[in-house]
């Protein structure tokens, strides 16, 4: 079994240092996209894993001071039918960044490993031609000079239960939780089989899985950040600090009565 899936995770990261760490790796990441932009180098993240791992919180932290016109979170729905009929990989094309952008995968090609494959969505024969062209399809990207990560977010079952009833009763949260979610509880197993046999098949050299535990999602968030800016060569990248320019003077004009405009009401106030 991949490390996490038995719990017994290491003891919650104290919030104080944990916020202290992802402000300080989050500037880091700041860095890491400028470079990206300056080089026009083409950056490739994967985040897979178990349900309620933990994917969605560390994608969401790792993006979150980025420029959303060079960083893309990539999460694709359902394929439509046109897109069925296609070579599979190619709605994942698509989406894969130009010179000087970053593509963060909320789920990827790996589908058809993982609950594609476990749910009966594709057959055998394409599961395994999957598994054959994969590692030649990353191995093509590579060669194109994309820089590849790929991560796979392992959690125990009871922890994957406990965060799934907490998501069932938080309103806020409740739309997080689909069918596929309670299905993935009651397919333990199959879905350990099937990572286990993805791993085994794309796992190369050159396109390395790299596993998270992550019982704890600090933990996890730090880590993950931490490694990827480790696994880039990137330097900073001296920007220009602006001086603002003076304010010019009021020109005098009179400007129309608020009454003729429509204000959003001031909510607070009534707190």
């Amino acid at each position: 079994m991949v490390g996490g899936d038995q719990g017994d995770g290491p003891q919650r990261l104290p919030r104080a240092i944990y916020e202290k760490e992802l402000f300080r790796l989050q500037a880091e990441l700041v860095e890491l996209q400028e470079w990206i932009r300056q080089e026009r180098a083409r950056l490739v993240v994967v985040f897979e894993g178990r349900d309620a791992a933990g994917k969605g919180s560390t994608i969401k932290r790792v993006a979150e001071h980025l420029n959303p016109r060079v960083a893309r979170i990539v999460a694709l729905p359902t394929p439509t039918e046109r897109e069925r009929g296609e070579w599979y990989f190619q709605r994942y094309v698509a989406h894969l960044p130009a010179a000087g952008e970053i593509a963060l995968f909320d789920r990827s090609w790996y589908n058809r490993a993982g609950v594609e494959h476990v749910m009966g969505f594709c057959t055998d024969e394409e599961h395994r031609r999957f598994l054959r062209q994969c590692p030649v399809f990353e191995q093509l990207l590579i060669e194109d000079g994309i820089l590849l990560r790929k991560y796979w977010f392992s959690v125990s079952r009871t922890e994957q239960q406990r965060r799934l009833r907490k998501r069932n009763e938080d309103p806020m949260r409740r739309w997080k939780l689909s069918r596929m979610d309670l299905e993935s509880m009651t397919r333990w197993e199959q879905y350990s089989e099937a990572r286990d046999e993805m791993l085994e098949a794309t796992d190369t050299p050159r396109s390395p899985w790299y596993l998270v535990e992550s019982e704890d999602k600090r933990r996890a968030r730090l880590n993950v950040i931490a490694h990827l800016l480790s696994t880039v060569p990137y330097s900073e990248v001296p920007r220009p600090r602006f001086e603002l320019p003076a304010l010019p003077p009021l020109s005098g004009r009179r400007r129309p009565s608020r009454e003729h405009y429509t204000y959003v009401p001031d909510h607070a106030a009534t707190l």
